[in-house]
């Protein structure tokens, strides 16, 4: 069983994002039972909260439910139960690879680098409007594809 982890800071809108979509795609494959998946947040702000109810619309309208989803805080121990740990953007890159301990089993990086053609960040969309729900999902959904695409080309 390969483990991913999908991080941003809060774990309200782009990483439960990111879960929702990626667990779409993965249940349409045929890794479906051969990938587990969660999402955190570098910051534990919103600790037990479910996603923000804009991106728990945009993605509902694009087919992805988030609503059983609950914020929480990347742990010590994700970097050892993990074997992919993904960030939304470089900050919150640079704060996962600090506190990871040296002998990490975890490999940090960052999701978008499965979506080349994109942006390498996923910009935040909680203090914009619609549109920047409406982008962020355009860019979870390129970069969840290609993660699919990579995992099941090392899987094989």
């Amino acid at each position: 069983m390969t483990r991913v982890l999908f991080v941003c800071l809060g774990n309200i809108c782009r990483s439960p994002t990111a879960q929702g979509v990626f667990a779409s795609q993965l249940q349409a494959s045929a890794l479906q039972h051969e990938i587990s998946i969660d999402s955190a947040g570098t910051g534990g702000y919103h600790t037990g909260e479910p996603p923000d109810q804009r991106a728990t619309a945009a993605a509902l309208k694009r087919g992805y439910d988030l609503r059983m989803q609950r914020a929480r805080a990347v742990a010590d121990e994700d970097f050892e139960q993990f074997d992919l740990i993904l960030a939304m953007d470089q900050s919150n890159l640079d704060n996962l690879l600090a506190r990871a301990p040296a002998n990490a089993r975890a490999r940090i990086g960052l999701l978008m680098d499965y979506a080349p053609d994109w942006p390498q960040e996923v910009p935040d969309p909680y203090f914009g409007g619609e549109a920047g729900f409406e982008q962020v999902l355009d860019m979870l959904e390129a970069a969840s594809r290609g993660l699919l695409e990579d995992l099941a080309r090392t899987s094989c």
